[in-house]
């Protein structure tokens, strides 16, 4: 059976973990392909907030099957404080929660590196989320990183004990005012990786590939946004990951040709966190209601998003990148009374008006073309069918699907699970 893959279109905080948890009923496994603690998937059911940051959106549903996969790098200190929620709400995650071995760990050093190195960067930062994401990878590409997998050896501590040692030295080599104490950190640390290693470690590319052979679905979930990706986002602002479906491949070991649908989620409007070019960002009062209206917070670090029209421009290159087939429009209950919308849909760049998102998005090279739209004030949070949108509302997302040429099958208006259009 093919697998069907879910992903953000924009720099992330698009809404995936509610949509994953909305779709879980379908699937027999939901896997994370890439990224880290540095994501902050939400759902809202039965009253009732719940963040994940490593853990599958569809731990909630017993009956299914919640990979790790081998893509993603796991912080055990903070994989434990997900673990100690899930006890507390109840959740028997031991039955369903699988762990890949090829998944790579997060040190405590790692985070040290990644704070001073931000640190170091001064008013050139790049708005790291500072949990150790991008010295991981480093290791990882480095060929000197630890795995899950070696936390079943016998000499693992030894294995770790040189590579904490060479970070300290490299956190040394950075000379700046960095304190912390390592033997405390260790104790939490050593700590948590006794609970990782009470969970079920697997082959998960072997486990998967048994999986599509027995024809079990399987929806891969992406964290972070395609304009994050290494590759193809707005470097060097980006993730240390491949967040786009290529990430998929490589992240969890299926095949290109065994991926069937693509699910590209995006956000009516358009936000970011941290530093880094945003050619629709909103400086005035419009901006400031989105911020407010849309609770435009960082699930993960706390930190303030900043906010804007939709970018078509950017949405249409990722759907591109990640050959979207179905797309799923978020928070359109935002927008709601905004007499007047825009969306931009084209760049002026360099002089030339052009539609296609080029090298250098930063302000001195591009300024938006905009669109008008008719708004509406209609509050759609209660509404519960396609048939009752508001006219202004169907306007736009149709000419949304008319210039992207993909279908807008699920229109989100509001954070519960229940609060969902299907088209």
């Amino acid at each position: 059976m093919a697998v069907d893959l879910l992903l953000g279109l924009q720099w992330g905080d698009e809404g995936k973990g509610k949509i994953v948890d909305v779709l879980t009923k379908n699937y027999y496994i939901i896997a994370r392909f890439q990224g880290g603690p540095n994501a902050g998937h939400t759902l809202v059911f039965n009253g009732m907030k719940h963040v994940l940051h490593t853990i599958p959106s569809g731990i909630f549903h017993e009956d299914v099957k919640n990979l790790v996969g081998n893509g993603v790098v796991i912080d055990p200190v903070i994989f434990k404080k997900e673990l100690d929620k899930l006890t507390d709400q109840n959740v028997d995650y031991r039955k369903t929660l699988l762990i890949s071995r090829k998944a790579h760990l997060i040190l405590p050093t790692h985070r040290l590196l990644d704070a001073a190195s931000e640190a170091s960067k001064g008013k050139a930062k790049i708005g790291s989320t500072l949990k150790g994401i991008g010295p991981t990878y480093m290791d990882k590409t480095g060929r000197n990183g630890i795995r899950v997998g070696d936390l079943e050896l016998e000499n693992w501590k030894a294995k770790y004990r040189q590579l904490a040692n060479k970070h300290q030295a490299m956190i040394d080599f950075y000379n700046i005012e960095l304190e912390y104490d390592l033997d405390e950190l260790e104790i939490e640390f050593f700590k948590a990786v006794e609970t990782l290693k009470s969970l079920e470690f697997i082959d998960s590319e072997e486990y998967l590939h048994q999986a599509q052979r027995d024809q079990k679905s399987v929806l891969a979930e992406g964290a972070q946004g395609s304009l994050l990706d290494i590759d193809f986002g707005t470097y060097p602002f980006v993730t240390s990951s491949n967040t786009t479906a290529a990430g998929a491949c490589t992240g969890l070991g299926v095949a290109p040709n065994s991926i069937k649908d693509v699910f590209g989620i995006f956000k009516a409007y358009t936000t970011r966190v941290g530093s880094g070019p945003f050619p629709t960002e909103l400086f005035d009062e419009n901006g400031e209601t989105m911020s407010r209206v849309g609770h435009e917070f960082g699930a993960t670090t706390g930190r303030a998003r900043r906010c804007g029209w939709l970018d078509l421009v950017a949405l249409r290159y990722a759907c591109q990148v990640n050959g979207v087939t179905q797309l799923m429009m978020m928070k359109a209950d935002v927008l709601s009374g905004f007499k007047t919308l825009k969306v931009c849909t084209a760049y002026n760049y360099k002089g030339k008006e052009i539609k296609h998102l080029p090298y250098n998005i930063e302000s001195e090279s591009v300024s938006p073309v905009y669109t008008d739209f008719k708004g509406w004030e209609e509050d759609l949070t209660s509404m519960d069918s396609a048939k009752t949108l508001p006219e202004s509302l169907i306007n736009y997302i149709e000419f949304l699907e008319d210039e992207l040429q993909i279908p807008i099958k699920i229109v989100s208006v509001g954070p519960d699970r229940k609060q969902t259009i299907f088209r």
